[in-house]
């Protein structure tokens, strides 16, 4: 599993792909914060950096799935995933592996917005007077989003071979798990279905994370989200083989 995992992540290092999408993301964050008038931590004058953590939700809905799409999409063209599949390992080895590859990625991309944190403690008055705790927990909240949407990504390129439809599937599934279900909780709809679209959101449980209070109800809700679509890439992959 180790050789696969390494495989994987040197493979998505060489790749121009990944550093042109972790360029784009922090180039757009760092626009958004700091020059765009609507959304500049500067003119809004607090210090809180509750607009990139506002922002960076729609920003992974398109970084991720640009890192992910290459994962079975890009073997399976190839012919070499018919090679791995060979190999003494298990499904569960190879989807981890490739899971595990691309998670740690976007965790890369999120390093230096680390930038931000250190910039706002020196542009606070007094300095440091920030909230660190609800700081912590945005990224924590961050750090599940981007887990949950790295499994969804994985699972859209294992059930084609075509790494731009692979890209648009898991756009497609993250935008309606982070924005649909929330529509559909502000419909006229009995109170049941309501209170059942709001825990299906993912932005619900980002949102109650983010505000600086680990719920382990939130953790579940992000781990089984993880879980169900590697089980789904588990199925499309085992399926395959049949």
């Amino acid at each position: 599993m180790y050789a696969v995992f390494k495989r994987e992540l040197f493979s998505l290092l060489n790749s121009l792909m990944a550093y042109i999408t972790i360029g784009i993301f922090l180039l757009a964050a760092g626009l958004l914060l700091w020059f765009f008038p609507d959304t500049s931590i500067l003119d809004y004058g607090y210090a809180e950096l509750t607009g990139f953590f506002s922002l960076a939700p729609f920003l992974f809905m398109f970084l991720i799935p640009a890192i992910t799409m290459r994962s079975f999409a890009e073997e399976r063209r190839e012919g070499t995933y018919i090679l791995l599949a060979t190999r003494p390992l298990t499904d569960w080895q190879i989807i981890s592996a490739k899971y595990c590859a691309c998670l740690i990625l976007v965790l890369c991309s999120l390093i230096p917005t680390l930038i931000y944190y250190y910039s706002i403690t020196k542009l606070a008055m007094p300095s440091g007077n920030v909230d660190t705790g609800a700081v912590i927990g945005s990224y924590i909240g961050l750090l599940f989003l981007g887990a949950s949407f790295t499994a969804v990504g994985v699972f859209a390129s294992a059930i084609t071979k075509n790494q731009v439809i692979a890209f648009a599937i898991a756009v497609f599934i993250c935008f309606i798990m982070y924005n649909g279900f929330d529509a559909l909780a502000k419909m006229e709809l009995p109170a049941t279905f309501q209170n059942f679209f709001v825990f299906l959101s993912v932005n619900e449980h980002y949102q109650s994370i983010s505000r600086g209070v680990l719920d382990t109800r939130d953790a579940i809700y992000f781990l089984s989200l993880v879980t169900f679509f590697l089980l789904l890439t588990r199925f499309a992959i085992g399926g395959r083989k049949w």
